[in-house]
């Protein structure tokens, strides 16, 4: 059944490209690498910064992208943001064992109803989700519900108020096994990468993870 469900991006469908300040390529059933934040977890300036370089950058490159665009996008800009995300700015209110099991349970809680969980790593300031959304869900829909939940729980344990998560956030559509393989070892090594100590964060991981990680051996 989960084997069903586990689909790659299909050049020949049908792609629906939403967001504002970030792109989103959407496909039906699709496999999806996400990354969301806490809305601290880069320096106002950084970010600004970061979002005027883009956009100069998107004026030479309107879309449709060709997989070398692509790729040149995300080492320009992806890279450089989970670069200062690992980096640990912010309150990272995730570093709080009890803070990061009430994402856990987001997480979790439409599993195999909504999407296919595949791996997923919370650090203190951000998550990494490799997840399949089933066809009658949209991308917007998943993360909304995340984030929404999460925010009204948390801020209940922590008794805190307001925003929680940035508004928007990343993801990329899975083309393939070696690329689903990829992403499972960086959710994997993220905590090592950034020099976590082994209480500031979660990881979790299925069997079909696991899998694509010895066939790429």
């Amino acid at each position: 059944m989960a084997e069903e469900r586990l689909r790659f991006f299909n050049p020949f469908a049908d792609i629906l490209i939403t967001g504002h300040q970030l792109p989103h390529w959407q496909q039906a059933g699709a496999t999806y690498f996400i990354t969301f934040r806490l809305h601290d977890s880069v320096p106002a300036a950084l970010r600004m910064k970061w979002i005027r370089e883009r956009e100069a950058w998107l004026l030479h490159h309107p879309y449709p992208w060709k997989p070398e665009v692509e790729r040149e996008y995300h080492e320009r800009f992806s890279q450089q943001m989970e670069r200062w995300l690992d980096a640990g700015h912010g309150c990272c209110l995730l570093r709080d064992g009890e803070a990061r099991a009430v994402v856990e349970r987001t997480l979790q809680h439409f599993d195999d109803r909504r999407y296919l969980l595949h791996a997923w790593v919370l650090m203190p300031n951000h998550a990494h989700v490799l997840v399949s959304i089933r066809e009658e869900w949209t991308l917007p829909q998943i993360l909304h519900s995340w984030k929404s939940y999460s925010t009204h729980a948390l801020n209940s344990l922590l008794r805190r108020q307001g925003a929680l998560w940035q508004e928007d956030y990343f993801d990329r559509l899975i083309r393939d096994e070696e690329h689903f393989a990829n992403c499972v070892r960086y959710i994997r090594r993220n905590p090592e990468k950034a020099h976590l100590p082994e209480n500031e964060w979660s990881h979790h991981e299925t069997v079909i993870a696991r899998r694509s990680l010895r066939e790429r051996k």
